[in-house]
């Protein structure tokens, strides 16, 4: 028990460092019973006793090795005839130019970890991995994972990790004493909010002096751009919608606007850092702070600071009917084309396998779970995970409630949006001119990459 909890406050430095580089817009439990499901996870077809070794790159952080380890040594204890030899690779830029280097070479190993979401394309899938739309065990993958992972008719790759969920950390202590209830609608949380600054607490905590803390009422509103624009991402990286002209999508900034106007935001917002908006969390000085999930884990480490005091909720929008969450998705696993024969069959048992309740609960064993599991059959919660990741699993329960955020379903993210950000939540920019700003921003993000109709 000990040491896996201290592998899980290892990884949360590594948590903290890969949210804000991604939101940055840079390139880039303890139970093993994690599900239902009493399949074995492996599949019947084209498998045999004769030897199999299989070759598997992935990138060389800890969380990355000791998951993929996990997968591997519970696969071949149910596999004996196949083998899975990890190799590692750089992470960053160099990693990325590996992986597809070898892939353009027809040197890939026989399965890779890699991205989901919008670097995948960067890999051309349709043209060097192989299509898993028509595998069974692909029922089992959550359908907000899905959309990370498809370019065209093709699926391409199955979760390697646990979600993470860009929303509100609220103190319950607070709810409790003025009687609230969590907000499933924009209007509601606005009243919560005009209720709690007039018991004396703030009620939305800003970080502008960490930058990159500034965009969660951007991002984490995506959800809601694609309930009221379904497919608005292919519009967007097209340029055929930007957030100027899209009502929904421009509403994250009217968000900002309307939380700075109405008083509700710290004193020191312009100034404090991430830290301190956890401290002002968990010690009950503000009560909602917009921010991803991974930052739970480190709550406790603050004086007088107690996670199960702290609770979760998605960003919520117009209406209590399409309430739901923005997720950011995992990494996954992957099978070049140039895998074939044996291999490719072995390879698609192992994936059968990481799709299934067995794979999800060697993750668990190995590492530790870090927050819901994009299978469908993992649906236990570990009541040993902290009381704000448990508040993300009904979302999961509930289809249609999750969405990956937008830099998962885009290459498009400006560099400046975080800048922007600030300046509209200290009232420099209106909403209007902030959404005007950005379209500026990701038109030449777009033009370098080089992107149709930009």
């Amino acid at each position: 028990m000990t040491s896996l909890r201290s592998r899980k406050a290892m990884t949360a430095i590594a948590g903290f460092t890969v949210a804000a580089f991604a939101l940055s817009g840079c390139a880039s439990g303890d139970s093993a019973d994690s599900g239902t499901s009493t399949d074995t996870g492996s599949s019947d077809s084209g498998s045999s006793s004769e030897p199999v070794e299989l070759s598997f790159l992935v990138d060389n952080s800890d969380q990355t090795v000791g998951t993929a380890e996990a997968l591997a040594s519970a696969f071949t204890a149910q596999n004996p005839n196949i083998t899975i030899d990890v190799e590692t690779r750089p992470g960053g830029a160099e990693g990325d130019n590996i992986v597809k280097t070898r892939l353009a070479t027809g040197e890939m190993t026989d399965i890779f970890w890699y991205n989901s979401g919008s670097l995948l394309q960067a890999l051309n899938p349709n043209d060097t991995l192989v299509d898993l739309s028509g595998e069974d065990f692909m029922d089992n993958v959550n359908e907000a994972f899905i959309a990370g992972v498809t370019s065209g008719d093709g699926v391409f790759g199955v979760p390697a990790q646990t979600a993470m969920g860009g929303g509100i950390l609220y103190n319950k202590d607070i709810y409790a004493e003025l009687g609230l209830e969590v907000p499933v609608t924009w209007d509601e949380f606005m009243d919560n909010n005009a209720a709690i600054k007039a018991a004396g607490y703030d009620p939305v905590i800003q970080t502008y002096g960490d930058t990159w803390t500034s965009q969660l009422l951007v991002l984490a509103d995506y959800h809601n751009v694609e309930q009221a624009n379904p497919g608005w991402a292919a519009d967007y990286t097209a340029n055929e919608a930007n957030y100027s002209d899209t009502a929904s999508a421009r509403q994250g900034f009217d968000r900002l606007q309307e939380i700075h106007e109405a008083g509700y935001m710290n004193s020191d917002a312009a100034t404090a850092l991430f830290n301190d908006g956890l401290a002002k969390l968990a010690l009950g000085e503000g009560a909602h702070y917009p921010m991803l999930t991974f930052a739970v884990s480190t709550i406790n480490d603050i004086e007088g600071g107690d996670v199960e005091k702290i609770g979760f909720f998605a960003q919520p929008g117009d209406s209590a009917d399409s309430n739901g969450l923005t997720v950011w998705l995992s990494a996954a696993i992957y099978m070049p084309q140039t895998t074939e024969g044996a291999e490719r069959e072995a390879a698609l048992q192992f994936m059968d396998f990481v799709a299934s309740a067995e794979g999800c609960a060697a993750i668990t064993e190995g590492v530790g779970q870090q927050g819901p599991y994009f299978i469908n059959s993992c649906t236990e919660v570990d009541e040993s995970l902290s009381s704000p990741i448990r508040d993300m699993f009904p979302y999961f329960e509930t289809p249609g409630a999750t969405t990956p955020a937008l830099e998962f379903l885009s290459p498009v993210k400006g560099p400046a949006l975080e800048q922007i950000t600030v300046a509209t939540g200290t009232g420099q920019y209106t909403a209007e001119e902030a959404a005007a700003l950005y379209d500026e921003d990701v038109k030449k993000q777009a033009q370098q990459l080089g992107l149709e109709g930009w």
